[in-house]
């Protein structure tokens, strides 16, 4: 059909219009009414409703012509003229419509590797946290260049003297305690465009970043800002924090990293959100990767207890090598205590810093324990820490509980629909008679590990390892517990005397020291003079109360039965009016591999050539594939009101169990 000139102009002039146009136009009756179309590729217009669907009003030169959207790679004058997420990105007066890539990334899917490529797993969910995705931190408080302990000698500025205390990267090894952070590049960004990164809550972090010579700087976060030229080519970063959660009230060890980039029409923001590791402490079920005795110079009792220490470990399987500690405090186990941060590495592997924690207890004067430097000076090193914390006002009456034979660890269990990969910690401690408060919180605050508490303030010492522990065993549970009956000693003391051999001694060859006259004496003494002795029985009567207090805490935290208890049976006598063991505490061992237990020699009574309280102890760890290596620690710890997991320690075999998968 021919349209007349008339028509034509009626066309341009409804295509300018803001919408359908309907025109009644003169000529034959057929054509009847016709509904013209808004604006469409190069008609001019004012505004975007001038032009049709999917079109918008591209302003060139004051005037304007409808045209479609720019989208990727379109040619454009500004940000206006491309489609609904692309920003016009110029270079050297050219511009493009570009989709903007403000990209930081994390290990969020947690196998050791931080991937940039589009949709990776480590671009979902970046900015939350929990037990199946998200990035993971470590304090970097070791000192891989071992120049503290060299430098430094104050309590205080020996523990604040580590690797996150200083703005550099301390050598290859401090930058593998940092976690990988990287922004993806974007080739396409603007030459406007420049980059900040953010922490929050601010300070607990540093971020240092790669510098095109391969080496690493600072990056702070107040004054440096990413260039154009950083964000088109990817940045390399590195996260180091600064210390351990101290106080879950006051930071709870999670920490957001924001990139915002500015210099563009609009400014536009990514962020990954960040846990810190806790430190937690190891279980008895791991083997121990090193143990620990002290040597007190010129003490014999001490040259034989280590000596006969090393001889035992020998006979184990683990075998794992004995650090000899010179120090005149001569309880192992209660000025430090071993444990562990961990964060994701290639191939499912872990990256580990060992952490040691000092005791908080002080000596008089105020001072802290000096035994417990030796966390920093000398075990701090290549992924070693130490930590300390502890209140210059705590209770002098609690001071005992803060040696960490007051901090045992149950191993791994799931009951009530909780599960517990890493076990809990177990301290003794009620309101009126607990540990320093300060490190109390500071052990809390690593959460993966919940605390339980049973009462030991009857006992003189305090301390947990007096009445209870735990072994490995072959049942559903994975491990038994080991719990002091003195009902049970006494009942095999009875035994005896209804056999005849009341007469028969125990303690042969051991001595007390009488602290009045100064002078040793004869600690031998018959079963029947034991029984005999009402301070005795009184004292282990109330031990059977007190420890069955412990052991129901227990069972009802754990859902333990009697079946997984192993009695230990030794009696109890009164010193200052509180409960101490009056036999060696035969429950208070090291655990010196996966299926060995070193006890203290009870002495006990000798019938037909067999010491009656060793053999009712190896054949009870005989049921769960324990073997018993008995050490003689009478004079240098039994005597002086401890035992052999006093007098030691160990760093064990980090466990398999990720703490990141706990829901903790």
């Amino acid at each position: 059909m021919r349209i007349s000139l008339s028509l034509l102009v009626t066309l341009s002039l409804a295509a300018c219009g803001g919408g359908p146009v309907e025109s009644f136009l003169s000529g034959p009756a057929s054509i009847g009414p016709v509904t013209l179309l808004p604006g469409i590729e190069g008609s001019p217009c004012e505004a975007a409703s001038s032009c049709g669907s999917g079109f918008l009003c591209r302003k060139i030169g004051g005037s304007g012509v409808c045209s479609r959207p720019g989208v990727e790679n379109a040619s454009c004058a500004d940000t206006s003229h491309c489609a609904a997420g692309f920003i016009c990105s110029s270079s050297a007066g050219a511009g493009v419509c570009t989709r903007p890539l403000v990209d930081l990334r994390v290990d969020v899917n947690r196998d050791g590797i931080v991937d940039v490529a589009p949709g990776a797993a480590d671009d979902l969910d970046e900015d939350t946290w929990n037990a199946t995705h998200g990035a993971i931190f470590l304090a970097n408080i070791d000192d891989d260049e071992v120049v503290c302990s060299r430098t430094v000698t104050g309590d205080v500025q020996l523990a604040a003297c580590n690797d996150a205390a200083d703005e550099i990267v301390n050598g290859a090894d401090d930058l593998l305690d940092m976690a990988v952070m990287k922004v993806a590049p974007w080739a396409a960004a603007p030459m406007t465009a420049t980059g900040k990164l953010l922490s929050t809550p601010p300070g607990k972090i540093r971020i240092f970043k790669q510098t095109a010579g391969n080496s690493w700087e600072l990056f702070d976060e107040y004054q440096n800002v990413l260039s154009a030229d950083e964000l088109k080519a990817g940045v390399e970063l590195r996260v180091e924090g600064k210390d351990v959660v101290r106080d879950s009230a006051v930071w709870d060890g999670y920490v957001s990293v924001t990139l915002e980039v500015s210099g563009i029409e609009n400014t536009l923001t990514d962020t990954v959100k960040l846990r810190t590791s806790p430190v937690m402490t190891f279980h008895h079920l791991e083997a121990p990767q090193t143990s620990y005795v002290t040597r007190v110079p010129r003490d014999g009792s001490s040259t034989a207890f280590v000596n006969a220490l090393k001889g035992a470990i020998a006979n184990t399987t683990e075998k794992a090598p004995l650090v000899e500690i010179a120090d005149n405090d001569q309880w192992t186990q209660d000025f430090f205590e071993t444990g562990y941060m961990t964060m994701p590495a290639a191939g499912g592997a872990q990256h580990t810093i060992r952490v040691a924690y000092r005791s908080a207890s002080l000596e008089q004067g105020g001072f802290l324990r000096p035994a417990g430097r030796v966390v920093f000076t000398s075990f701090r090193g290549k992924d070693a820490a130490g930590l300390q914390a502890w209140s210059p006002t705590q209770d002098g009456n609690s001071s005992s509980l803060n040696s960490y034979g007051n901090t045992e660890t149950i191993p791994p269990y799931s009951h009530n629909g909780q599960t517990y990969p890493l076990g809990r910690l177990l301290r003794g401690a009620i309101p009126s008679f607990a540990p320093d408060p300060v490190l109390s919180k500071m052990m809390e605050s690593q959460a993966v590990q919940p605390h339980l508490y049973v009462d030991t303030s009857w006992l003189l010492v305090g301390h947990v390892d007096e009445t209870i522990s735990f072994l490995k065993a072959p049942n559903p549970r994975g491990w038994v517990l080991l719990v002091n009956d003195a009902a049970q000693a006494k009942a095999m003391l009875e035994a005896q005397v209804a056999a005849g051999n009341g007469n028969v001694q125990m303690h042969v060859g051991k001595r007390w020291y009488n602290y009045n006259t100064n002078q040793y004496y004869s600690a031998a003494i018959s079963i029947s003079q034991v029984l005999a002795n009402t301070e005795i029985m009184a004292a282990s009567a109330e031990a059977v109360g007190e420890v069955n207090a412990q052991l129901e805490i227990i069972k009802a935290a754990t859902g333990i039965t009697e079946a997984e208890i192993i009695r230990v049976p030794f009696l109890h006598y009164k010193e200052f009016g509180y409960s101490i063991a009056y036999q060696p505490g035969t429950v208070n061992g090291f655990v010196a591999g996966e299926q060995d237990f070193i006890s203290p020699d009870p002495f006990g009574p000798v019938i037909n050539g067999v010491d009656i309280f060793k053999k009712d102890l190896e054949d009870k760890l005989a049921t769960v594939n324990q073997r018993v290596h008995w050490v003689d620690d009478w004079d240098l710890y039994h005597a002086n009101m401890g035992e052999i997991h006093c007098g030691t320690n160990a760093a064990r075999v980090i466990p398999a169990a990720k703490w990141w998968e706990g829901g903790r």
